[in-house]
């Protein structure tokens, strides 16, 4: 089975077409930076390919119902617009995507798969928030978590270069959007993003959790809900300390004695360890830690700084490995208790696997 995934994000839509052996043939990335263009610029890239079998597209939420990639339909298509409002900046990329794609190839059946869908194994006591029954019930407010696409295959990735599945493994996604997800005997038990992908690590642009009680004081002291929004999705995180959610620019101007670009690193690695020790603990331990995203997979002193905050945990990384490491690969110091991964977050492979489970049940082609 061939098949096309699209993952659109806010400044580009990535293309990949795989074959049956999940080999990437044809790869692209379009701007989105000409809304008049995309499905012309789409269109175009589509006619260059091999025509695919199926088409998976990457949504950021399916909300509590849809937690299995799920062959898209026109009562499908309509639940996904239904979510809109708990993911107001991804759902109507993804939902424009899906639109464009299937004017381009309107006989080839669509697959959405979805980056809440991993964490829908959270134990309840893990999804809740302690609010008022009637909002939980009324609104769906519950800690969904995010980055599922990049956990699930981070795992799956994990296992088979340790030759086991990890009994305890935490999964480090760090890029722009960042999250840790705690996962036991392959399934979710503990995330840091939340209800929006504002909760949890420090991120490019956005802060990370946050005393609820802020947003809410700014607003009664006059800053428009609109203005705080914004604020928190676009102006804050690295970008707000140091001017850049650039890790790798913040990191330069650190060793150049930049004040600022120092102290938004620590910062972030406050946050970082905070939460690494908090999914151990909902594991119960840790036996192997997984580095995946921009920053995991290409910045090692990032990976080098955790493994020391964590080295009452077990963790310790073999300074040569970790310098030269190119994922996939270990980077485990040689005698510590914990193993450590660095593993190419490869999202369109792991969208693949679910367009093949919902098209193909019991995996007979």
């Amino acid at each position: 089975m061939r098949i096309l995934t699209v993952n659109p994000g806010s400044s580009s839509l990535k293309l990949s077409l795989l074959d049956t052996g999940d080999t990437t043939p044809n790869r692209v990335e379009l701007p989105m930076d000409a809304p008049d263009r995309e499905g012309e610029r789409l269109a175009a890239a589509v006619a260059r390919m091999p025509r695919p079998d199926a088409i998976g597209v990457r949504f950021v939420h399916g909300g509590p119902d849809l937690i299995h990639p799920t062959v898209i339909d026109e009562e499908v298509t309509k639940r996904l617009h239904a979510l809109i409002d708990l993911a107001p900046l991804h759902q109507p990329l993804s939902l424009h995507a899906l639109g464009e794609t299937r004017r381009a190839l309107p006989d080839v059946p669509a697959v959405a798969c979805f980056d809440t869908a991993f964490h829908a194994t959270l134990p309840q006591a893990a999804a809740t928030y302690a609010l008022p029954q009637e909002w939980r019930d009324r609104f769906g407010l519950r800690r969904y978590g995010f980055h599922g696409l990049s956990h699930a295959y981070a795992t799956r990735r994990a296992t088979a270069l340790l030759g086991q599945r990890p009994h305890r493994l935490v999964v480090c996604h760090l890029g722009a959007g960042a999250s840790l997800a705690a996962v036991a005997d392959g399934r979710s038990v503990d995330t840091t993003m939340g209800f929006t992908p504002l909760e949890g690590l420090v991120m490019a642009t956005r802060p990370g959790s946050l005393d609820p009680g802020i947003p809410l004081w700014l607003i009664k002291h006059g800053i428009p809900p609109g203005e705080v929004d914004d604020a928190l999705e676009h102006h804050s995180g690295l970008r707000a300390l140091a001017g850049t959610g650039d890790m790798r620019q913040i990191r330069e101007r650190a060793g150049q004695g930049e004040e600022a670009a120092a102290f938004a690193l620590e910062v972030y690695h406050h946050r970082l360890r905070a939460c690494a020790a908090t999914m151990t603990a909902a594991l119960g331990g840790l036996d192997t830690l997984v580095f995946t995203g921009g920053a995991g997979e290409h910045d090692p002193a990032l990976r080098a700084r955790l493994a020391t905050d964590l080295a009452h945990l077990g963790v310790a990384v073999d300074p040569d490995r970790n310098a030269t490491a190119r994922p996939d690969t270990e980077i485990t110091a040689p005698g510590a208790p914990v193993r450590t991964l660095v593993i190419t977050a490869r999202e369109d492979l792991e969208i693949a696997d679910g367009v093949r489970r919902a098209l193909d049940p019991t995996g007979t082609t």
